[in-house]
């Protein structure tokens, strides 16, 4: 397989990384579901859920294997292969989803899941994947240097976006979908600025989202639960570094920010509605885009498909950013803020008038 595939033209091979990650997750997605009944993750209905009976979780599985099975695949064909970085992503990616599986079956505390997250971005961490610094405009010399404090920020980048995207993964293809686009985004940039192994990565993560998919879009038969969602977050965090981290001259943090708006906002509004209302902040509730976006009659699909129009509407912003058009992408930045702030004061004077 290796000859045939060393003949094939460099981008081709990203097509061929995207196909086999899809194809390997959809086929393995049943398999997850039997594994998922087996070991007992499984959903139970509750007050705060959109389905009213059962449902298998652990359907990241799927993803997980379509996406580590690629990158073994196709990674000695990539030219410039940072190995110890990639050891490092899938290492890290192994244990996230070790504790994510247990906690679908066990329900694990949160500082057990948070002291496992520390522990998979230390191991990032430690081959040298930090963010050191970042392109700011207002600074004297165009750039803001992190120094010492570069671990601990991306430590805090790195558990941030794998709770992050954990916390939209509340309706049928929801994480999935926006997973998929954040990553699509990704690989478009790193096709821009020539970095092959992001190019990798993001495309077998890409396919991997799309395989799992048709199993997870309303009516979904599988959930991914914390095995996959925690997985896509802690992946997609580690690439936006590891991917730019040669380029953040051109392409900043703020880039990876935006592409990855929905779930970073999504989870900064539900940090900030629960310090307004005096309630703890891992405390789970309906107050959530999606759950807002449901209340107000919404069906579950539309819903879904307008959120992948957020998301879209972020990573093109970002790509735009990396594009140098600064101009047209604050003002889709812009309108998303204004849109969304207008919903929070709205559902916050309806609930006072109430």
């Amino acid at each position: 397989m290796f000859n045939f595939l060393e003949g094939i033209n460099s981008n081709l091979i990203y097509i061929i990384a995207f196909i086999i990650a899809f194809v390997i997750a959809c086929i393995t997605t049943p398999i997850s579901k039997k594994i998922a009944f087996k070991v007992g993750a499984i959903d139970m209905p509750k007050a705060r859920g959109m389905h009213d009976k059962p449902m298998p979780l652990a359907g990241g599985m799927a993803i997980v294997m379509g996406f580590v099975i690629t990158v073994l695949i196709i990674a000695p064909l990539i030219s410039n292969l940072e190995l110890t970085h990639l050891v490092a992503l899938i290492g890290g990616g192994i244990v996230i989803t070790i504790v994510g599986l247990l906690d679908d079956i066990y329900d694990l505390s949160a500082k057990k899941k948070l002291f496992f997250q520390i522990l998979a971005a230390l191991i990032v961490v430690s081959t040298g994947t930090t963010i050191h610094a970042f392109s700011w405009p207002w600074a004297t010399s165009g750039m803001i240097m992190l120094g010492s404090f570069s671990n601990v920020i991306t430590i805090i980048w790195i558990i941030g976006i794998t709770n992050a995207v954990n916390l939209i993964d509340g309706l049928d293809g929801l994480a999935a979908g926006v997973s998929s686009i954040a990553a699509l985004c990704l690989m478009f940039i790193s096709i821009l600025y020539g970095e092959p192994t992001a190019i990798l990565l993001t495309a077998a993560l890409a396919g991997s989202c799309l395989g799992f998919l048709p199993h997870n879009f309303s009516p979904a038969t599988i959930f991914m639960g914390d095995t996959g969602s925690t997985f896509l977050g802690f992946t997609l965090s580690v690439i936006s570094i590891q991917g730019f981290i040669k380029s953040y001259t051109a392409i900043t943090i703020i880039v990876a920010i935006l592409i990855l708006g929905l779930p970073i906002f999504d989870t900064f509004f539900a940090i900030l509605r629960r310090v307004i209302n005096g309630k703890p902040v891992m405390q789970a509730d309906r107050g959530h885009l999606h759950h807002r976006l449901m209340d107000r009659g919404y069906s579950h699909k539309r819903v879904v498909l307008t959120l992948y129009g957020v998301s879209g509407s972020f990573g093109i912003a970002g790509i735009l950013i990396a594009m140098n058009d600064f101009e047209l992408a604050v003002i889709i930045i812009c309108l998303i803020l204004i849109v969304w702030f207008v919903d929070f004061m709205f559902s916050k004077l309806k609930k006072n008038n109430k």
